[in-house]
């Protein structure tokens, strides 16, 4: 549940009339497997966003117990700027951080132009929202000693981890290996 809880952290939404939760994304398998383990019989649908041809895959859930537990976490409608604090309990945080990460993260590895020899690698969490960030950073920090850091982009903030806390700390936790 916690990776779900993820997902919808970065990618889903809280409708305002207290019962339905959105869950859009580019990765049909991911709305698939997030409308399997939610046992919901509605059809995937699609929707744009913007003016360009992309298209998402969109699935929205009618659930009143659910939507009301995830208030009670810390999440809220139109949360992208104002998310802050979520009540995630330490042993299940790996799983949310994968949710977190299938949502609004990446993973990128490349040359290291200075050292030809070398990889770089970089584990980044993108938000609207840096009071958000700051707990996800804390948490990271708390759990397994890892140091990132923060950025600030056109609305946009973005948590990175270079690659010794990238490779060791956020992608193989002590606790939990978030990426089985």
């Amino acid at each position: 549940m916690a990776y779900f809880v993820g997902l919808i952290t970065t990618d889903g939404c809280l409708s305002s009339d207290g019962r339905h939760i959105d869950f859009t994304s580019k990765d049909y398998e991911l709305v698939d497997l997030f409308s399997a383990f939610f046992e919901d019989r509605n059809r995937i649908g699609t929707k744009g966003r913007g003016a360009g041809p992309q298209r998402y895959f969109r699935i929205q859930l009618g659930n009143v117990r659910l939507y009301r537990w995830l208030l009670s976490i810390g999440l809220t409608p139109r949360k992208s700027l104002t998310l802050g604090v979520l009540q995630i309990p330490d042993h299940v945080f790996a799983d949310f951080l994968r949710g977190s990460l299938d949502g609004d993260g990446s993973l990128s590895v490349y040359q290291d132009p200075v050292f030809p020899n070398s990889l770089r690698c970089y584990t980044r969490f993108y938000s609207g929202s840096g009071r958000h960030l700051d707990w996800l950073q804390m948490t990271i920090s708390r759990l397994w000693d890892l140091k990132g850091f923060q950025t600030h982009e056109c609305r946009v903030y973005r948590l990175s981890y270079a690659k010794r806390a990238s490779e060791e700390g956020v992608v193989r936790t002590p606790a939990d290996d978030i990426l089985r």
